[in-house]
């Protein structure tokens, strides 16, 4: 085992004489998170600021379907046809699907989308805004004598 580390130590000191260990990225820079409190999880949080991910993706399955079925409106508000609106929410509703026969993660209710309510909504935003009708005239004054809408009931008419 020495044997072994000292050949380690000798050729970590050959590269270094080498100057293979210079202008690395983050010389000379403090170390990241120094000073702040340990968080069992920043290897994760790195990795997906590093690699630009969403958050959402540390959610379990039902928590992702939940927030997919809430964000329908907002998906599939700029999809060209009524094919490919009916196509996300098939592919929304066979993940949901998938997930019911088989679920894990916390019991969370989530229900299939109903493709005719997403498309009826999607056609309600894509018609463009209604100009507001013309206003109708006021009724004419009647002519003649007015007459009298009402009439007391415990007063007879004289025949």
């Amino acid at each position: 085992m020495d044997s072994w580390e000292a050949t380690v130590e000798a050729r970590i000191r050959a590269a270094q004489e080498q100057g293979e260990f210079d202008n690395l990225p983050g010389a000379g820079k403090p170390i990241p998170g120094r000073g702040e409190p340990y968080d069992e999880s920043w290897w994760i949080k790195s990795f997906l600021e590093r690699e630009k991910l969403p958050t959402d993706l540390l959610l379990p399955t039902p928590l992702q379907l939940r927030r997919r079925v809430e964000q329908v409106p907002d998906e599939v508000r700029d999809l060209p046809t009524e094919e490919s609106v009916r196509a996300f929410v098939a592919d929304l509703n066979a993940a949901i699907i998938s997930w019911l026969r088989m679920p894990t993660g916390p019991r969370v209710t989530v229900r299939p989308v109903n493709a005719d309510d997403v498309v009826r909504r999607w056609r309600a935003e894509r018609r463009p805004a209604a100009t507001p009708a013309p206003e109708p005239a006021p009724p004419a004054p009647p002519r003649g004598r007015p007459r009298r809408a009402w009439r007391l009931p415990w007063r007879r008419r004289a025949a």
